[in-house]
């Protein structure tokens, strides 16, 4: 083997220079008031660098868009593996399960209403101006906005299969518009809010420190010892990861034997391997089940995943799956594709912003402007936007908006899981794409009914249209803007 062979350097070469653009992006962000005062995630700035570099030609065919894109999905899944290990801490009240539930019900019909302004924009142009358009490419739009780069790359693949040409280009375009739409929208909201003394601005906020016992808590492995702490959080990631590899490889293998008919090669296959990240996190569920039994037994006696340490090396894989994700687009692949993206990316940002806004604010108007941002952040970019958000409203968390965009993924998962399955069966043609058109119209009906018939039912019986008893004083907007104004 040679060593200077640059095969063996590639790929490290490539991180190398994601890396440095990284803390250059950081540096520009710490110096430079405007960039500063957006609220745009360095990892966003960063990407965007990388993206121009790459276009004007300036890093020497050095970023591979394959690669970028096989980071973006690995990075997907290993992110929110850290997530579901993580440990929770106590149970939530009767109050703030309703608001979790309803959180995950806001984030599903989010998704749908995003998917049909899609679907609506792609199936008119399809049949009009543009009758080449792939008429299920508007479904993209909740993959690029509601889930992020990740799921947009993989939906964007799966897309291409079925002759969409620049699919993934196309939705990966569309998860780092929904970050410039976060960043943009929420500033501005943030602004208006600031300016009516709502709230008081994070860099006016004492600063809090992270307490020794979250990195090294008595019942858990010593910080260092023969082996690093670290590492153990890492190594247990990376099993969960290995599992969900092998799990998936076979079920392949079982669809490839033509157990499954063509149904079982043509959709269970790639939507298996698109969703390798709710493959992940329903594995890392079962391992934290299973150390947790194991834990009560006294079989192991020690408490191993970190929630510190997991939170840390999730914020790494975020991030750079952030970067990498738009570094993976290729501006060649959408030449033809710029209308649709443009109406889309317009129309679905402003429709997220006001949907958002309307909801929070009938359905948790003890605290609707932290619920609005933290949401709207996370519906538009990550859930780390939404997090970056809130914190310049509510920078120790002290209204449930942080524990609703935590844990609703629960009931967003159960509800909507539906959403996935026509995600495999709207690019199967143009009946199929009508078809879900109309399903996913009659599901975000369903939906808002569900969000909406609880607060209905407790104006009538004179309740607190907020679920909230006796409550609102010391969570609300209100509260806040007594408090820190």
């Amino acid at each position: 083997m040679d060593l200077w062979d640059f095969s063996i350097w590639d790929f490290l070469v490539q991180m190398g220079i994601l890396m440095v653009i990284l803390l250059l992006a950081n540096t520009l962000r710490r110096k430079i008031p405007f960039i500063r005062k957006s609220l745009v995630p360095t990892s966003v700035i960063a990407g965007i660098l990388v993206l121009v570099l790459k276009e004007c030609g300036a890093l020497f065919g050095f970023i591979d868009e394959a690669t970028m894109e096989a980071v973006t999905y690995h990075t997907l899944g290993l992110g929110f593996i850290c997530i579901a290990l993580k440990t929770s801490r106590g149970n939530p009240t009767k109050k703030q399960s309703k608001d979790i539930f309803d959180s995950g019900i806001l984030t599903v019909s989010t998704y749908l209403m995003q998917g049909i302004i899609g679907l609506a924009v792609t199936v008119l142009l399809g049949y009009t101006v543009m009758p080449d358009l792939f008429k299920a490419a508007g479904l993209l739009l909740p993959m690029g906005y509601g889930q992020g780069s990740g799921q947009a790359l993989n939906f964007g693949n799966i897309f291409e299969g079925y002759g969409f040409e620049g699919g993934a280009a196309f939705g990966l375009t569309i998860a780092a518009v929904g970050f410039v739409w976060a960043c943009i929208g929420g500033v501005i909201y943030l602004n208006i809010m600031r300016r009516k003394g709502k709230f008081v601005p994070l860099t006016d906020q004492p600063r809090t420190f992270v307490s020794p016992e979250e990195v090294d808590a008595p019942n858990q492995i010593p910080l260092s010892e023969s082996v690093d702490k670290f590492t153990i959080q890492v190594a247990i990631v990376m099993v969960v990861y290995f599992i969900t590899f092998l799990v998936m490889q076979g079920v392949s293998w079982l669809c490839d034997q033509n157990y499954l008919g063509s149904f079982g090669i043509n959709t269970v296959k790639p939507m298996l391997w698109g969703f390798n990240f709710l493959l992940g996190t329903i594995f890392a569920v079962v391992a934290k089940l299973i150390m947790k039994k194991l834990r009560k037994h006294n079989i192991m006696t020690r408490d191993y995943p970190n929630n510190f340490l997991l939170n840390r090396l999730g914020g790494f894989f975020f991030d750079l799956m952030i970067v990498a994700g738009i570094a993976a687009i290729s501006l060649e692949a959408l030449a033809d594709l710029w209308i649709p993206l443009a109406i889309i990316c317009v129309i679905g940002g402003f429709a997220t912003m006001f949907y958002v806004d309307w909801v929070c604010k009938v359905r948790f108007p003890d605290y609707r402007i932290e619920q609005s941002v933290a949401f709207f952040g996370m519906l538009l970019g990550t859930a780390s936007t939404g997090m970056i958000l809130l914190r310049e409203v509510d920078p120790n968390f002290k209204t449930p908006a942080a524990n609703n965009l935590v844990l609703q993924s629960l009931p967003a998962i159960l509800f909507g899981f539906p959403l996935m399955l026509l995600m495999g069966l709207a690019p199967q043609g143009d009946v199929q794409t009508l078809i879900t058109f109309g399903v996913i119209i009659v599901f975000f009906v369903v939906m808002n009914i569900l969000l909406f018939r609880g607060w209905i039912f407790r104006r009538k019986t004179g309740g607190n249209p907020s679920g909230g008893e006796g409550e609102s004083g010391d969570t609300g907007s209100d509260a806040a803007e007594n408090g820190n104004a």
